[in-house]
């Protein structure tokens, strides 16, 4: 192929090629050290537990009832939280977690699924000795995964929350992000991992750092894909009228969605505790069949 261009054409074409491939086993190296180093520096809470052939890690404090269960928007992780989870935990007990390839969590089923997502988060909950009903908190996807919980295990459902992102649109990269990552450009540019610099300290560390892995990414972009369109199928569940249901709106300017700021994660969490207030003087909403 290159026989067809002249000369000095075909000898630009060669080095430009021989540059490329020296940034690309560059940027994989530097990629691969960091990653080896970021994993001694990175610690966990939580613990992991198992839900059938992997374990998914979950991270709770605080203690009383209702528990609060978070869940992330698509690409998320239980870190997203640093703002809401820690001033949650005031006044009762509430728990993040990693879904399956995500964060901290072994993978399960390759592909993503909204069905084996919220079977898994039930088995979770089961299999760590959380006690319900919950308080369910989604954000975007999350907002999806709490509204099919509450419709297919309503009675160990205290009340929905979802944290909506009007207009989000899929960023034009997400298919690349992995691939981008393998070769260090995301962790050079920080055009992910910037966008956690808000959150706590620990959180933030957290965040960053999975928002350089490969294998995070990976699940990332499926779920990023996949946020603003139903499975082919399947309808929108209705959430029983007994369960108090309430959507607040937020935007947080970017994929994957976070709560990266205490000024966009306060009025999310002003409206948890009041709602564990609230049906704490509701006694019959811990009442279990």
């Amino acid at each position: 192929m290159l026989a067809k261009f002249p000369p000095n054409l075909r000898w630009v074409v060669k080095a430009a090629f021989a540059i490329f491939l020296f940034l690309v086993l560059v940027g994989t190296t530097y990629q691969g050290v960091a990653t080896a180093l970021e994993r001694r520096e990175l610690e966990r809470p939580g613990r992991f537990v198992d839900v059938g052939g992997h374990q998914l890690h979950i991270h709770c404090l605080g203690q009383g009832l209702p528990t609060v269960v978070l869940e992330a928007a698509a690409g998320g992780m239980s870190a997203a939280w640093g703002w809401v989870q820690p001033e949650v935990a005031r006044v009762t007990r509430v728990c993040s977690y990693d879904r399956a390839w995500l964060g901290w969590s072994e993978g399960g089923d390759d592909e993503y699924s909204a069905a084996r997502t919220l079977e898994e988060l039930h088995t979770l909950l089961t299999n760590a000795n959380e006690q319900g009903p919950f308080v369910l908190v989604g954000h975007e996807l999350g907002a999806t995964v709490v509204r099919d919980f509450a419709f297919r295990f309503g009675s160990e459902t205290a009340a929905v929350i979802f944290v909506q992102e009007p207009g989000a649109r899929t960023d034009l990269f997400v298919r690349w992000w992995p691939w981008l990552a393998r070769v260090g450009v995301l962790r050079a540019l920080g055009t992910l991992s910037n966008q956690a610099a808000s959150l706590p300290r620990e959180s933030g560390n957290a965040m960053r750092i999975f928002l350089h892995r490969p294998d995070h990414l990976a699940r990332a972009s499926r779920e990023a894909l996949r946020a603003d369109a139903p499975e082919p199928g399947t309808s929108l569940p209705v959430v029983d009228s007994s369960i108090p249901v309430m959507a607040l709106t937020t935007v947080s300017g970017g994929r994957p969605a976070m709560l990266a700021t205490r000024e966009q994660a306060a009025p999310i969490t002003q409206v948890v505790r009041d709602t564990v207030l609230r049906l704490r003087d509701q006694p019959s909403a811990f009442a279990t069949p």
